[in-house]
């Protein structure tokens, strides 16, 4: 199923230029599909579920530091993903029970911290940053993993 993420604001990387007001993501499985604004996305893609987001929408994160505390590795995974990552450094996670919570949640392990830029191919990892910086929503593979209520 083909679905649209958008947001009143897009950056396809976070680090260069400005948002894209309107601007949406294609997403087919656990691929990027195409980026590029609203009317023209759903226009290509009229059958498309339509997933709108509050904040700014763009490539999840890469977690840098140590995981945070918590009483399991799984629980210690998903609090990565609150704060809109979908990687984590792998110096930071050695512990082969760490590995296997990140491999079954579909967190990647990378050996530097690069958050790749969105674009037609790469695989479908978003997040949705509120005004403040905060995570509201973080989408892996294609899957929305965290989402704030």
């Amino acid at each position: 199923m083909l679905t649209i993420h958008t947001a009143p604001l897009l950056r396809t990387r976070w680090e260069s230029g400005p948002p894209v007001p309107e601007g949406a993501v294609v997403v087919s499985g656990d691929r990027i599909e195409a980026v590029g604004g609203l009317e023209e996305l759903t226009a290509r893609y009229p059958s498309a579920r339509v997933r709108c987001w509050p904040g700014t929408l763009g490539p999840a994160l890469v977690h840098e530091g140590p995981l945070p505390d918590a009483p399991s590795p799984r629980e210690r995974v998903y609090a990565v993903m609150r704060t809109g990552a979908a990687a984590v450094v792998a110096r930071h996670v050695t512990d082969p029970a760490l590995r296997d919570a990140a491999r079954r949640s579909g967190v990647r392990v990378v050996d530097e911290a690069v958050v790749p830029a969105l674009a037609p191919g790469a695989r479908a990892d978003l997040t949705v940053l509120g005004d403040a910086g905060e995570c509201l929503a973080t989408v892996l593979a294609g899957r929305v993993l965290h989402r704030r209520r």
